[in-house]
């Protein structure tokens, strides 16, 4: 997955040296209370881990973080249900940028035996969110006690619903959260990559994600006499089959696209052939003409292959989160700070990955940057598996980037 290290370039201005010691003065003052904090910013999370809530049912999250930011003397509302936005003034006039953590929990029962494990059967904290609220918390303790150091505003977004379309991000903005924000940044936690490492795209780095739906109806019968049946089983066989000349054979092999299905229901004995079989199924892709091209033919071989059989197909197509596309100056403002903090070699642009994510629409909406910031050092699982964990290493230095995105932005004003 990893390209290669990213160079950053020296841009040639000279710098201000009251400015910079004052910078070095504030990262110094955050470092120093971060090693103090990052005990609590663990206990978060595997408290969070213990209690995971499943999309729009964050009620026990919502009231755990609602009294940690009032106990921080900050202005806290109730967006989107089970959501919450934050804000953090600076004692003087100046920009608005935003940070994001997404909240909810899988509809999945987690295995093995940490100590931490869920405490809730049916649900588990296998994407990492339980960490990114960690991190935004810890991000909010380390800004508050700077805000009279600072100039402009600093959103706090806790978002639920990230792993639910149509998700928690479009109701947010549809509630006003993003008025006046003139950027936003956030991350994910991701094994895939070694604890530290960051890892960037320039551009579209996350997927279109949709989903559909092919109803395969025939004329079910006994098992021992196929002859007089329609069989549905066989069809949709065949329309499985049939599906993969899309990405093959329609789709320009320089444009990415995927097209898998992920549940086939039908049947109630083996000797039983039945009336009818459901499929269910993503694709991912990056371009419009690409997913307007998908969908188009996932339709038309899905219904003439049924028509072959003598059987019938009824298609249904949910377009989900749009892909993620980074802003270009925002990834180089990314970089610049995370060089700072860390050095060139925890730096990494990496190709772009199919997974969807519904910081989209707020990329849609302001300049940003969302990244994944590695934290796989000794979790073979990865995401979305019963037994997925991540690194806890990586908490703080995580925390770190994010505290100083925000003071940063604030303070340069990049772009």
């Amino acid at each position: 997955m990893i390209n290669k290290k990213i160079k950053t370039k020296n841009k040639g201005h000279k710098p201000n040296k009251n400015k910079n010691e004052a910078k070095n003065k504030l990262q110094q003052m955050i470092k120093e209370e971060l090693n103090l904090l990052t005990p609590e910013i663990i206990a978060w999370r595997r408290d969070f881990h213990q209690h995971p809530e499943i999309a729009f049912n964050e009620k026990r999250t919502q009231e755990v973080i609602y009294k940690f930011l009032q106990g921080l003397g900050l202005k806290v509302r109730p967006v989107a249900e089970t959501g919450l936005v934050a804000t953090i003034v600076g004692a003087q006039r100046g920009k608005t940028v935003a940070l994001r953590a997404d909240m909810d929990a899988l509809p999945l029962e987690e295995e093995g035996d940490k100590p931490y494990k869920s405490l809730h059967r049916g649900a588990a904290h296998a994407c990492a969110h339980d960490g990114h609220m960690a991190i935004l918390m810890g991000a909010a303790k380390l800004i508050t006690g700077l805000k009279n150091k600072l100039p402009g505003r600093i959103v706090l977004i806790f978002q639920p619903a990230e792993e639910r379309p149509p998700g928690g991000a479009a109701r947010i903005i549809g509630e006003g959260v993003l008025e006046g924000v003139e950027a936003i940044f956030g991350l994910h936690l991701w094994q895939p990559l070694p604890t530290g490492k960051i890892g960037l795209v320039k551009g579209a780095m996350m997927a279109n994600s949709d989903e559909f739906t092919i109803l395969v109806r025939g004329q079910g019968g006994h098992g021992s006499m196929p002859h007089q049946t329609v069989d549905p089983i066989l069809v949709a066989s065949q329309i499985v089959v049939n599906v993969q000349s899309i990405v093959s054979r329609n789709i320009d092999p320089l444009k990415p696209c995927v097209v898998s299905f992920g549940t086939i229901d039908g049947g109630t004995a083996f000797n039983i052939i039945p009336d009818e079989v459901r499929l269910r199924g993503t694709v991912r892709s990056f371009e419009a003409d690409v997913q307007a091209l998908a969908e188009k033919r996932l339709r038309e071989i899905a219904e003439g292959t049924a028509q072959a059989f003598g059987a019938s197909a009824y298609f249904e197509y949910k377009r989900g989160f749009p892909a993620v596309i980074n802003h270009p100056k925002a990834v180089d403002f990314v970089i610049e700070v995370a060089r700072q903090l860390f050095g060139e070699n925890s730096l990494e642009l990496i190709n772009p990955v199919m997974g969807g994510e519904d910081f989209a629409y707020y990329l849609q909406k302001v300049p940003g940057a969302f990244l994944f910031f590695g934290a796989g050092d000794n979790c073979p699982y990865p995401h979305h598996h019963p037994a997925f964990d991540f690194d806890e290493r990586a908490l703080p230095a995580a925390t770190l980037l994010m505290t100083s995105l925000a003071l940063s932005y604030l303070l340069d004003q990049p772009f």
